[in-house]
């Protein structure tokens, strides 16, 4: 028998209480949604984070949001080295601990296993009116709800390539090749890229902006995380991203 909507809210109901916590901290919520996220990677394999948070002091939590934030914030850029993460080493003693040297060189294994829940079942954690129904519905008394009731679909939603665009910019005579990055994300992430475009320039003038389209939102999220803008170097060259606001049409 298929699993319901329902079923899976009450799955992913302590992964839902991670993120109300985060959010109680004062995280902002697309870190506290990527912070969830890699913590229920790290419970795919034989680690079990997400069943400690319960028990964690609220000054615990902010120590964990830091040091997941650290690693999240190291899965775009090119440095390898990781501050210490002794928190989410202690919490995957269950599972006979972790090195976090593996954050840095699992980098594509990482992102990828983060992005795949950001647009699976992470549609369903970080729903905010859905969540309100579950627990309206919860005990049984209102009856059953049909949007609850209805079949779970993993496969992610396909969202328009304006949601999953990043808007970049150079300084001037600072720009790379668009195969450059394709290259740098390639490396890193793997196959995450659509396409790369670059401002059309006459005379030999160097571009000063692009857009990269996403093949997923979360790839997008990822490289934010939390930020309005983030920044990577390409051959020592600084490259600022940030969401694509298409321009309204005027009609």
């Amino acid at each position: 028998m298929a699993a319901t909507v329902r079923d899976m809210l009450y799955i992913y109901s302590n992964a839902r209480a991670a993120y109300e916590r985060f959010i109680e901290i004062g995280s902002k919520p697309e870190l506290a949604r990527n912070t969830v996220a890699l913590l229920l990677w790290l419970d795919q394999g034989r680690h079990h984070v997400m069943r400690h948070l319960p028990g964690l002091t609220k000054d615990a939590v902010g120590h964990l949001a830091h040091e997941a934030n650290a690693i999240l914030d190291r899965l775009h850029q090119d440095s390898l080295l990781l501050p210490p993460t002794p928190l989410i080493s202690a919490l995957c003693q269950d599972g006979g601990g972790i090195d976090p040297g593996s954050f840095a060189f699992n980098q594509d294994l990482i992102v990828r296993g983060v992005a795949e829940i950001l647009d699976g079942v992470g549609t369903l954690i970080f729903d905010d009116r859905l969540y309100r129904l579950y627990r309206r519905h919860q005990t049984g008394l209102l009856g059953r709800h049909p949007e609850l009731e209805e079949p779970y679909v993993s496969l992610p939603v396909t969202v328009p390539e304006d949601c999953r665009s990043m808007f970049i910019t150079f300084s001037r005579g600072q720009s790379v090749e668009r195969d450059e990055i394709f290259d740098y994300f390639r490396h890193k992430w793997g196959d995450c890229i659509v396409r790369v475009l670059l401002e059309k320039t006459t005379g030999g003038t160097a571009p000063m902006y692009g857009r990269i389209i996403f093949k997923s939102e979360a790839f997008v999220s990822l490289v934010l995380n939390g930020e309005d803008r983030a920044a990577i170097f390409i051959r020592d060259r600084e490259i600022w991203f940030r969401k694509y606001i298409p321009r309204p049409h005027n009609g």
